[in-house]
This record gives C-alpha cells, structure tokens and sequence, in this order.
C-alpha cells in the first residue's frame, strides 16, 4: 500500500509539516521558540533536581550549624516599624515556637543552597549548550562568565530575599508574598540566565575573527 502525498509520511504528520514551513519562513522566530521552550524544560528539571538535594543536605549539617547565623553585611535595619537583617549571603537561624533552633536556616542552610546551586549548573551548563543551543564553542571562555553569571545572580536574589521576607511577612499577605518571591526567584533569574546562554553560546563566540 503507497501512502499519498502530504498525508504525514514525512516530517512527522501536519505539525511536524507546519513547523517545518514556519522555520522555512521565519528561521530567527522559530529558532528563539526552540531555544527558549528547551531552555524552559531544562531549567525546571534542574531546579526539581537541586530541590530534591535540599530535601536531605541541610539536615546532614546538624542543628550545629544550623544554629550558626553567620552572615554578610549581618546588617540590621529598621523600615516601616519591621526590623530585619539584610544578608547578601547567608542566613539567620530559622526558630520554632519555642524558640528553639529548627534546620532551615543558619550557615549549614546556606552551605546546602551554594552545593545545590553548583551541583545544578554543573549538569544545566552542559545541558544547555548541548541540546538548546546546540554550542560546540571555547570551554575556557564560555565557563568562566557563565560561573560569574552565577555568583552575581544568586547573591543579588539573596540579598533581595533577605530584604523582602523580612518585610514582607508583616506587611502583606502570604500569596502576595509567595507570588513575588516565585517571580522574582524563578521567573527573572530564568530571563537573566536565557539572557547570558545566548550570548555565550551565540555562534563564533570566542572564537577569532577572520580577516
């Protein structure tokens, strides 16, 4: 039996056909949805994966360190009647209602979140550059600002989270907090992130150029 043509025996039926002409007509817009919809996957695997590490580490630390609120700037301000401590890293120690020492918070919390942020990227960098990008670019350039990317990032979302929890839990209600917290966490880190793989691993990056 011979299959008719344009019924789907080649391309992978009608969507794998209408993909295929609107990558024909508009190569830069179908390359931006590939890109950002693999982009989008990865990213959420890998944030599902740092999260089941943050199930178990921070209980490995103990309530030792736990109970060390160690801190930088360790700052304490006063806004709006609330006072809070506003850390670019690290964490205070996280009380119960007893006010004893509960895993959460502290220097083995913040120990925690840096190993799980490293081990993430470590298997999102070549993820990304394999599969969504597509990048067979310089190593030793593309490493290093992606590793920079990454500390300025999370220092930055630290301290804006060290400012917002502490306000934000007298000042409003808990789903305008947890909407903020989710955007500002996921959703503009992911923007930033997708900002700096299409740079570094934009074609001819670090590479020489040819006279």
């Amino acid at each position: 039996m011979t299959k008719r043509a344009g019924t789907g025996a080649q391309g992978g039926g009608v969507l794998g056909r209408w993909w295929d002409g609107f990558s024909s007509r508009h190569p830069r817009a179908s390359t931006w949805i590939r890109e950002g919809g693999l982009f989008i996957i990865i990213s959420y695997l890998v944030t599902f994966f740092k999260y089941l590490i943050m199930l178990f580490l921070p209980n490995l630390f103990g309530l030792g360190l736990a109970g060390n609120g160690w801190g930088w700037p360790d700052a304490t301000f006063t806004v709006a009647g609330v006072t809070f401590t506003f850390n670019v890293l690290g964490y205070a120690p996280l009380l119960d209602g007893a006010g004893q020492v509960v895993i959460g918070g502290g220097l083995g919390y913040c120990l925690a979140v840096w190993i799980s942020i490293i081990l993430g990227e470590c298997v999102n960098f070549p993820l990304q550059r394999r599969f969504t990008f597509k990048n067979s670019g310089p190593l030793a350039k593309q490493v290093p600002i992606y590793a920079v990317g990454v500390l300025v990032v999370n220092l930055a979302l630290n301290a804006f989270n060290s400012v917002w929890t502490g306000l934000a839990q007298y000042l409003v209600p808990p789903a305008v907090y947890n909407i903020v917290t989710t955007v500002v966490a996921g959703g503009i880190c992911m923007v930033v992130f997708f900002v700096i793989d299409k740079i570094i691993f934009a074609p001819g990056f670090g590479r020489p150029k040819r006279r």
